[in-house]
């Protein structure tokens, strides 16, 4: 395989004074490296991709010794560890790699792969070098906490690694606030849990304020649980640390309830949320067909993308209409959603809609004249779409004394993301911590670690951050929910269209230019596979 593009940082220069915020003596720091000059500034990294035959492509992910290559690497300890050592062929193959796009015709490229996860024969740490700190961002999510615990008990129990911390309160407490020392011990139960043990906030980055603690404590491997704004932040963490020239890993750990993260499979909690929604849409299935024409509403959280209300209509079976952001609605009019309320309840005499907590905003903005507000996050503040349709849906029903209707509205967003994770995502979140445990040990830096088409991979931040995961309204997955509930469609020839647009791959050019691949034809064979040759 030829690498076309490698990944180089800037040449090394002077590390400055200590900052004077320093909250806690850990021990002499060894991150440093190398000694940079302070006068340069961090340029964008380049994407690490490399080409062979057939059209395949390997979207990489950085290396300590893209921009440290003298640096030493030693036998990996698992292969004395009396767990693995009888595992046949545990060590992931080098060349090993995970293809994006599984589903391909006859004629088609082999198209673009990721370096696969696990464990390697040589690592670049020494156990007893080893001081790893681990932070959650964000909003809460079912299994945060076995991360936490699978994250800890997986550096201390596989790789003998003995200073490991938690930053408290997200971002902001790199600088802030004190460290929590992490132990197998400490941290025994804590999965039994909903929350995160470690605190968590929105927003708040400095980055320089962020390299500055990490290399005064003498971090050498972030763990950072979050979303795709968390993963931005990594981006740039992992960015100055390698502008610095510091021997340090920075690793994320993709995590968001409503499993909008581009690329991966799903997302930790999802499983959990799905469940849990499960019990507010029985509550309100019980409430409306107790009463005379009544109708349940029950919102879910989705801010863009409506994943869980999706897949909690599709299990539960008793939902009459799923809202999401994805697929526009109407109220009004022939074809609307009052003029189908209306005809379910004469069908059946009762109803139940699931709306995820995106859906409908462009409507109630231009029916309130809201104008757009932020949090601190940077995310969209979103009104009350539950509340705003409940309230439609009776203003409708009143210009109609002969047709009374009961409604109960039920909003379960807060109670489902603060549960402790179930069975299925305790196993998940296992394989995501041990997974980005082993690339940290094995030198690997500025990547994510996620499932693609059941597989664990590294995936560049940058891949991950690009664009956003949607429910793709001309899937046969949507389909499924509309065969389900009944409902229309709502959507016009030009909305149907516009989804298929956006769900068109990006054509990465084997051509001459910057991040752009050189294909070599003495690296192929005659019959059209990837032959060997340089990683």
């Amino acid at each position: 395989m030829e690498t076309a593009t490698v990944v180089v940082a800037p040449a090394p220069v002077a590390i400055t004074q200590p900052p004077q915020h320093k909250l806690m003596e850990l021990k002499p720091s060894f991150a440093a490296v190398a000694k940079p000059s302070p006068a340069r500034k961090a340029k964008p990294a380049k994407k690490k991709l490399a080409g062979g035959c057939g059209g395949y492509v390997l979207e990489d992910v950085p290396h300590l010794t893209d921009y440290l290559p003298e640096l030493k690497s030693y036998p990996n300890p698992l292969q004395d560890h009396p767990a693995y050592s009888v595992v046949k062929q545990y060590f992931v193959n080098p060349d090993d790699t995970v293809a994006k796009k599984i589903v391909v015709h006859r004629s088609s490229a082999r198209g673009t792969h990721f370096r696969r996860a696990g464990p390697r024969q040589r690592v670049y740490f020494q156990p007893d070098e080893v001081t790893a700190a681990i932070v959650t961002c964000g909003g809460l999510c079912p299994g945060l906490n076995t991360v936490i615990r699978e994250l800890v008990c997986g550096l201390h129990d596989m790789y003998g690694v003995t200073s490991i911390y938690g930053i408290e309160g997200g971002y902001k407490g790199f600088y802030a606030r004190n460290t929590v020392e992490l132990t197998p011990r400490s941290v025994n139960d804590i999965h039994k849990r909903g929350g995160t043990v470690l605190g968590t906030s929105r927003g708040g980055q400095d980055t320089a304020k962020i390299v500055d603690s990490i290399q005064d404590r003498g971090v050498n491997q972030v763990y950072i649980i979050g979303g795709d704004g968390t993963q931005k932040g990594a981006a740039s963490i992992h960015e100055e640390v390698q502008r610095r020239g510091l021997k340090c890993a920075v690793v994320g750990v993709p995590k968001t309830i409503d499993n909008d993260i581009a690329v991966i499979d799903k997302s930790f909690g999802f499983d959990t949320a799905v469940e849990e929604a499960q019990r507010a849409i029985n509550a309100a299935h019980v409430e409306a067909e107790s009463a005379e024409n009544g109708i349940g509403v029950v919102k879910l959280m989705g801010r863009n993308s409506g994943f869980i209300a999706m897949y909690a209509t599709l299990a539960s079976r008793d939902v009459d209409c799923c809202l999401i952001p994805e697929s526009p609605f109407y109220l009004d009019g022939k074809g609307g959603l009052l003029e189908f309320v209306e005809k379910r309840l004469r069908d059946n005499g009762h109803m139940v809609i699931v709306v995820a907590e995106g859906a409908g905003q462009d409507l109630i903005a231009k029916s309130m004249n809201f104008a757009d507000t932020h949090d601190a996050s940077g995310n969209k503040v979103l009104l009350d779409v539950g509340l705003w349709l409940s309230h439609k849906i009776k203003e409708h029903f009143k210009k109609k004394p002969s047709f009374p209707i009961t409604l109960k509205y039920i909003d379960p967003t807060y109670m489902i993301r603060a549960v402790p994770s179930n069975a299925s995502d305790n196993v998940y979140c296992t394989l995501l911590a041990h997974s980005a445990l082993h690339g940290a040990m094995a030198g690997y830096t500025g990547f994510t670690v996620a499932p693609v088409n059941g597989r664990h991979a590294y995936i560049p931040f940058y891949r991950i951050t690009e664009k956003q995961n949607k429910v793709v309204i001309t899937d046969r997955m949507w389909a499924r929910v509309l065969c389900s509930t009944n409902q229309p469609c709502f959507l016009t020839h030009e909305d149907v269209e516009g989804a298929a647009l956006d769900e068109e791959e990006p054509h990465i050019p084997l051509v001459e230019g910057e991040n752009a691949l050189v294909r070599n034809p003495s690296m192929c064979s005659g019959n059209g596979h990837l032959c060997s040759g340089a990683a």
